[in-house]
């Protein structure tokens, strides 16, 4: 997505920031609804439920998982989810013209490419059971759905899910900085963002600790195993994908299983931790 600034506006509709919000894109006609579950019913009498359109919905730990839909009537397809849905999903996002210029070719193209990107970025889980049907897309039209996704993409950021969001810009792989963690025989790699630590691709961590280890760190690594996150391999646990830590402590917890303090676990290839680059430059620039 391309660098610029970008002015975005968030209104509540009912006055609660944890209920519908409609965010738009300030020169664009693309609108994003986010509906909790438990207001479907609510958004179905607006003017924008009977759009075509298409949607996410959101559920799994932390809303981790998503299903991808399209639909020719937003309110009636997300009602019947809502009522007859055995899915765990709890929030939905439906995105919709101002202009209601949509056609049904415009959501199935977008509906595919959407499921397509968001299986390749490999942040929220998946959970349709196919790649949708992509029609025949006379190139104006497909141009206009890219920018349409690019759109509604940032929107959906904006309002708290990065589905389309890479964790780490391979654009910029020559330029980042490289974090390495090997307390205890660990060969993890990490990239510091805006989000958190992201533990690369092919990291290993420990499967049996060490050292004193707590039921509640390995409680959490264990999560990542069954998720697919990390496999055993041996004695040693390694990552299937990139993955983001919050926290430099959480990701160094999860790699060596033990307690630790990631802004001094985390060091560059010459062995400068996070905390004395990130850290402290804060410290240096408030003292002064």
């Amino acid at each position: 997505m391309s660098q610029r600034y970008r002015t975005i506006q968030i209104y509540l509709p009912n006055g609660d920031p944890t209920g519908i919000r409609i965010a738009e894109l300030t020169t664009s006609i693309i609108r994003v609804i986010e509906i909790p579950r438990n207001l479907v019913s609510q958004f179905s009498k607006t003017d924008e439920a009977n759009q075509v359109g298409f949607y996410f919905l959101f559920g799994g730990d932390n809303h981790n998982e998503v299903y991808i839909g399209q639909s020719g009537n937003l309110g009636s397809r997300l009602t019947q989810h809502s009522k007859n849905d055995d899915r765990d999903w709890e929030r939905a996002l439906a995105v919709v013209s101002l202009t209601n210029n949509l056609t049904q070719t415009h959501v199935l193209y977008l509906e595919s490419i959407s499921i397509e990107r968001a299986k390749s970025c490999d942040r929220y889980t998946v959970i349709n059971g196919n790649g949708g049907q992509r029609p025949h897309t006379p190139i104006p039209l497909r141009d206009d759905c890219d920018e349409i996704h690019e759109i509604a993409s940032l929107l959906m950021a904006t309002l708290g899910y990065p589905v389309f969001e890479p964790l780490v810009d391979d654009s910029k792989a020559e330029e980042r900085e490289i974090f390495y963690c090997t307390r205890s025989g660990a060969d993890a790699k990490a990239v510091y963002t805006n989000e958190g630590l992201v533990v690369l691709k092919g990291s290993r961590g420990l499967l049996n600790p060490t050292g004193k280890s707590r039921p509640d760190l390995i409680k959490a690594r264990d999560r990542l195993i069954e998720r697919g996150v990390i496999e055993v391999q041996g004695e040693t646990t390694v990552f299937t994908k990139d993955w983001l830590f919050s926290t430099p402590s959480g990701a160094s917890n999860a790699v060596a299983v033990m307690p630790s303090n990631g802004w001094r676990e985390w060091k560059t290839f010459k062995g400068v931790t996070l905390d004395e680059i990130y850290r402290a430059e804060i410290n240096q620039k408030a003292d002064h």
